[in-house]
């Protein structure tokens, strides 16, 4: 048994596919099979059921990729303990984030994190939330920036910042008159809405009032996975949708006339940056959070504030 046949096993349980298997791995398909039946046969089971479109771990194979994903990250440590002790950051630093954080926080920092640490290859990744606490815990992802808190034992959250919601609101929308709305005068007629699976689609829910399986009154319903074009359907469609304050921030003067603030308690998201408690890249994610927190605009809080309401995910 080798390291090799370990990384490849956990390749093909990622892809599903021994061919994408041996792309992401630089290796022949007919490499990868070979090593992973050669390993087959020294343990005397069958690893994957290749019948199965995608092809699906065997019980037993489930048990081994479990182990290998162990062995594979005690492996890697050796070579971040190594990384712990150079002067300057190298190595390799693997970051995820969600879609409604991406477009508006990582531009922010990006560069100049880059800059700082030319040693650094810094690998940015978007998911939902699910799917980046299930990298984190296979070690796919060294951090992450993430809407908390998550209440989770093994995962660290470091507080960025506070941010504020703000509505999008079509200009013939009953509520588009008033200069700041109030929460409780939400409903859910014509709410447009994250899909699911994004931690802001529960908090627009909350913030409005909507129940679950509650429709939003209008016979055309568009649940996307970008507030981008939630924007674009309330401009042309009417009704109206939630966005964050560094997604008003960008906005041009004409957009930022269909957005109105909320009076009173502020509905408002807590953005951390998280990691797993066990973990060797503290100085890598120290640096990251000085340059996030160094980079961020005036206006945007670190700090709660009295009139700030966190919204749960």
């Amino acid at each position: 048994m080798t390291l090799t046949q370990l990384e490849y096993v956990l390749s093909v349980n990622k892809h599903r596919h021994f061919g994408r298997a041996a792309q992401a791995c630089a290796v022949t398909q007919p490499t990868l099979s070979m090593q992973i039946n050669k390993l087959e046969e020294e343990l005397g089971v069958i690893l994957f059921d290749r019948s199965k479109n995608p092809i699906l771990p065997t019980q037993e194979g489930e048990a081994v990729i479990d182990q290998a994903q162990n062995v594979i990250q005690e492996y890697r440590k050796v070579f971040q303990v190594i990384e712990v002790g150079q002067k300057e950051l190298v190595g390799e630093f693997r970051l995820g984030v969600i879609p409604t954080l991406s477009p508006y926080l990582v531009p922010l920092f990006v560069g100049d994190f880059c800059h700082k640490h030319p040693k650094l290859d810094l690998i940015i990744e978007e998911h939902k939330t699910e799917d980046i606490m299930t990298l984190l815990e296979k070690d796919e992802l060294d951090a992450a920036l993430l809407v908390t808190p998550l209440k989770l034992n093994n995962i660290v959250e470091r507080t960025l910042f506070y941010e504020p919601f703000s509505l999008f609101i079509s200009s013939d929308h009953s509520l588009s008159s008033k200069e700041k709305v109030k929460a409780s005068e939400l409903n859910s007629k014509g709410l447009w809405l994250l899909n699911e699976g994004h931690c802001m689609r529960t908090q627009m829910a909350q913030i409005c009032s909507l129940r679950e399986g509650q429709k939003s009154g209008q016979n055309l319903r568009f649940e996307s996975g970008n507030l981008e074009t939630l924007m674009n359907l309330v401009e042309n469609y009417g009704g109206y949708t939630l966005i964050p304050w560094l997604c008003w921030q960008g906005l041009s003067n004409r957009r930022k006339k269909l957005t109105k603030e909320f009076s009173g308690t502020i509905p408002s998201r807590e953005v951390s940056l998280v990691h797993r408690r066990i973990y060797l890249k503290e100085r890598m994610i120290d640096a990251l959070e000085k340059d996030i927190l160094s980079n961020l605009p005036k206006g945007l809080q670190s700090h709660k504030t009295k009139n700030q309401e966190i919204i749960d995910i």
